[in-house]
């Protein structure tokens, strides 16, 4: 077991390609300190423009200025698109039974941020930093263990992070 000693030491830098299984568990159990690299940085600001450059043109784009699923032919107008992202997440959050336990949402909340920082979502730097803050502050959502959406089976417990 790593000695909490060793994980003060540590600051983990994720950049979306060079997270290991000894980093997770740092921060998950030992509370290591994380913070964006640099180039997760960029890589988070580029995609964020082509989500901006779709929204502001009006260009139809899935889950964006679309609906999801059944409704991915209803238009959603650029006033109406924050609004969208926000109903997803509240009506995504409809998890029940014990919270899993904090160890588990600190990986969670850290496999996440990693993975946005991939600069593959469009996500606004904002919320990877936020998602960091929080980790570092020992803010951790409550999440329940059970609930599953689509095919992927994690919309659920990361739309109760997401909601807080």
């Amino acid at each position: 077991m790593i000695e909490m000693e060793t994980a003060i030491k540590h600051t983990i830098f994720i950049d979306g390609e060079h997270l290991t299984l000894e980093q997770v568990l740092l921060v998950a159990r030992n509370k290591a300190v994380v913070k964006l690299h640099v180039s997760g940085k960029e890589k988070l600001l580029r995609s964020r423009k082509i989500v901006e450059r779709i929204i502001s043109s009006g260009e139809v784009a899935y889950g964006i200025t679309t609906g999801f699923g059944k409704f991915s032919d209803v238009s959603i107008s650029k006033e109406d698109c924050d609004t969208l992202q926000k109903n997803i997440i509240m009506s995504h959050s409809c998890g029940i039974g014990e919270p899993l336990p904090q160890e588990a949402v600190r990986a969670m909340m850290l496999l996440r941020a990693n993975s946005l920082v991939k600069g593959y979502s469009g996500v606004r730097l904002e919320l990877v930093e936020l998602l960091l803050n929080m980790l570092n502050s020992g803010i951790h959502p409550l999440v329940p263990c059970k609930g599953s959406v689509g095919a992927s089976g994690d919309l659920i417990p990361l739309s109760h992070i997401a909601l807080a």
